[in-house]
């Protein structure tokens, strides 16, 4: 089976609230990934389930990630854009993979620690076993290339981790090298957007305040209100990068504004290094204004036309599924099943 040299895999969840953090870590940079890979982006709805998710919410909101993308600038006809749930064979071979994972490699994931908390006993087996259903999303489609968050890396790890046993375990029953190993593709100057309201805790959907985030429905006003508000510390920004160390909230918004900019956080600090934040919050704000406003806008009109949103989530699946059935088959052959 021929091995695809520049596949990219990735999926962001229907939990509802996208965020700037979203944009910025993962959907902006799906755009560009165009130009130089072929693109499989998913909407990973079986990820969401992990936790109970409202039936009638978890629809909207799928249909929400993927006019997200839309609007964004992925191309649905060039690219593949798809609810994991369409695609059985992202289950089928969760399963097969599971039997390759070890129990070690998963207690091992810290993600499944923060999100379970103190209460580990009751949290779903699907969240505990969420990085095999992952490792499957990335290896069905024999991804070279993963974008991850940093929040992400671990995971990935694990996937490659998982492929690699898998290559070891059938390496004389026509499995060697059968999977690639995936790259991480971390990107840009502002990987991770942290809290408007505690620049050291991450940029979050479940935050209890929404002046902690900024959304990817929120109106101009809402956003300049927002990173008005945004905390900051009395001292004024640095000239020199070194000079954001301990300042975890001015180190966001200089990331976010180089982010949003294209520029790095050095070229940031050399236009506004001794500007106050009552100089430098209403420049990221109509920045921010300007690049999200018609993502906004976008979003709204395809949002009112779910009709138009679930056919290009169909056409997604049947693409995808003309990939994924061939190595499903490929692996039952090579595990044995007949």
């Amino acid at each position: 089976m021929e091995q695809p040299k520049n596949r990219v895999f990735s999926g962001v969840q229907p939990t509802g609230n996208l965020h700037l953090g979203n944009y910025l870590g993962a959907i902006r940079h799906f755009v560009g990934l165009q130009d130089t890979h072929e693109c499989v982006y998913c909407v990973v709805d079986m990820h969401a389930i992990t936790i109970w998710q409202d039936p009638k919410e978890l629809a909207r909101n799928t249909r929400e990630v993927a006019a997200a993308y839309i609007a964004a600038g992925v191309d649905a006809e060039k690219q593949i854009i798809f609810n994991q749930s369409k695609v059985s064979t992202h289950a089928e071979l969760a399963w097969i993979l599971n039997c390759v994972a070890r129990i070690g490699w998963l207690n091992r994931m810290t993600q499944f620690k923060e999100k379970a908390g103190k209460n580990r006993e009751n949290a779903s087996v699907g969240l505990y076993d969420y990085p095999v259903l992952m490792a499957a999303d990335i290896l069905t489609y024999r991804a070279t290339h993963v974008p991850v968050g940093d929040d992400q890396k671990q995971h990935l790890e694990l996937a490659r981790d998982v492929a690699q046993k898998f290559n070891n375990d059938f390496a004389d029953h026509g499995g060697a090298d059968f999977f690639p190993l995936p790259e991480p593709l971390i990107m840009g100057p502002a990987t991770r957007i942290m809290s408007l309201r505690d620049g050291t805790s991450k940029m979050s959907k479940s935050d209890p305040s929404a002046m902690s985030r900024i959304t990817l429905t929120d109106s101009g006003d809402d956003i300049a209100k927002k990173i008005r508000k945004a905390k900051t510390d009395p001292e004024p920004l640095p000239s020199e990068l070194e000079g954001l160390k301990e300042r975890a909230e001015a180190h966001n918004l200089v990331g976010i504004y180089a982010s949003l900019s294209g520029q790095t956080k050095e070229d940031v600090l050399a236009m506004y290094g001794g500007a106050e934040f009552s100089k430098f919050k209403p420049a990221l704000a109509d920045l921010a204004i300007e690049k999200l406003t018609p993502i906004t806008s976008e979003m709204a009109r395809l949002m009112d036309d779910p009709a138009y949103i679930d056919s290009v989530l169909q056409n997604g699946a049947d693409r995808a599924a003309a990939i994924a059935r061939p190595v499903l088959a490929k692996v039952k052959e090579i595990v044995g099943f007949i």
